[in-house]
C-alpha cells in the first residue's frame, strides 16, 4: 500500500515489518537496524546476498556515537558540512550493530537523510533504520513510490510516498582507514566538495563480488536488457532505432533525453527513470551516453558502467 501516514509507518517498523521510505537519493527498504530478524527480512525481500552490507540511517549524531567507536575528526567535519544529505560514512562499529547489517565486517555505513518526511519519521523512532534501495537486488534503484510498488509491492507492508527523489542517485560513500579519507562510491556529494572540507582524498571505486561497502558490486543498477555505453551523444546515431532504446542529453533526438540543456543534476535525477523506461520499452537493447566526467557526472558514469556490465 502506498500512503503518507507516518504513524502507520512507525507502527509497522516498531513491529519489525518492512516499510519503503523516501530519501533525497532513492527510495529505501527500511527495517529496525538493531533487530537481526527485521534486517533479515530486507535481504529476503530484495533477494540480496548476505555478503553485501547495508547502510544505517540515523536521525542525529547522537546515534552515530551509539553505533560507532573512534570517529575520526575528518568524519565529524564531513558530518557538519553535509548532513543531513547524500553522504555515507564508513566507521568502526560498536557492539550495538548486529553483524547481519555489516555482513560481518568491523565497519558500518551511516548517514543522515535530508528528506523531510523520513527525517520526521526517524525522529519518532527509538532505533535507526537499515535501508538499502527498495528494489530487487542488482536492479535499477527506485526514485518514486510507484517504482517500489511495481517491483516489491507484494513484499512490503507500506510504501511511504514522499514524491520523486530530488537527487536520484545513491549517496557518496567515504571511509577512513588512514588519515586520508577514501571515496568508495561516487554519489550525491562530489569529490571536489568533499576535498574543500577535508583536503585531498583517495578514490577507490571497486567493481568486485566481495564488497567492503554498499554499491560496489561489479554488476549493479542493471536493467534486464543488453546495455551499450558511448562517450558522446552523436555516437548514439549508430544504433538501429527500431531495436535500441537510446538515452542521451543535449540537443540530439533520443528516446529519453536526460537533460536537453546538459545540466548534470538533472541528468542524475532522471537516470534511473530513463533506465526503467528503456527496460519497459519494446526495444531489445539499450544504448546510453556517458555524462561529462566532472562533479556528480562521475557518479552518473559509475552507475551507467555497472548497469552495462
Amino acid at each position: 500500500m502506498i500512503g503518507t501516514d507516518l504513524s502507520v509507518a512507525k507502527q509497522l517498523l516498531e513491529a519489525d515489518k518492512l516499510v519503503a521510505i523516501p530519501t533525497e537519493t532513492v527510495y529505501g527498504l527500511a527495517a529496525n537496524a538493531l533487530h537481526t530478524n527485521a534486517v533479515l527480512t530486507i535481504y529476503k525481500a530484495k533477494n540480496r546476498p548476505s555478503f553485501d552490507p547495508l547502510i544505517v540511517h540515523v536521525s542525529s549524531v547522537d546515534w552515530v556515537n551509539k553505533l560507532t567507536v573512534d570517529v575520526p575528526k575528518k568524519a565529524l567535519e564531513l558530518m557538519d558540512a553535509f548532513w543531513p544529505g547524500p553522504l555515507t560514512l564508513i566507521l568502526p562499529k560498536s557492539g550495538l550493530v548486529p553483524d547481519i547489517v555489516t555482513s560481518g565486517l568491523r565497519y558500518v555505513g551511516v548517514r543522515m537523510p535530508r528528506h523531510q518526511m523520513t527525517k520526521a519519521l526517524l525522529s519518532t523512532l527509538d532505533f535507526p533504520l537499515a535501508a538499502p534501495s527498495a528494489n530487487p537486488f542488482s536492479y535499477v534503484s527506485p526514485t518514486t513510490a510507484q517504482h517500489v510498488e511495481d517491483q516489491l509491492g507484494n513484499k512490503i507492508e507500506y510504501i511511504l510516498d514522499g514524491g520523486p527523489c530530488i537527487v536520484g542517485l545513491e549517496s557518496t560513500i567515504v571511509s577512513f582507514e588512514t588519515d586520508v579519507p577514501k571515496i568508495l562510491r561516487f554519489g550525491g556529494i562530489d569529490q571536489e566538495a568533499i576535498e574543500k572540507v577535508v583536503g585531498s582524498v583517495e578514490v577507490s571505486i571497486s567493481n568486485n563480488s566481495n564488497p567492503s561497502a554498499p554499491g560496489q558490486l561489479d554488476k549493479h543498477y542493471a536493467t534486464g536488457k543488453p546495455t551499450h555505453l558511448v562517450g558522446q551523444p552523436y555516437e548514439l546515431l549508430q544504433f538501429n532505432q527500431d531495436n535500441v532504446f537510446t538515452i542521451g542529453y543535449g540537443e540530439g533526438l533520443f528516446d529519453f533525453n536526460l537533460s536537453p540543456t546538459s545540466i548534470l543534476d538533472e541528468m542524475a535525477q532522471q537516470l534511473f527513470t530513463a533506465l526503467r523506461q528503456a527496460d519497459d520499452s519494446e526495444r531489445n537493447e539499450i544504448a546510453i551516453c556517458k555524462a561529462p566526467d566532472v562533479g556528480i557526472g562521475k557518479a552518473i558514469n559509475d552507475r551507467m558502467t555497472r548497469a552495462a556490465r
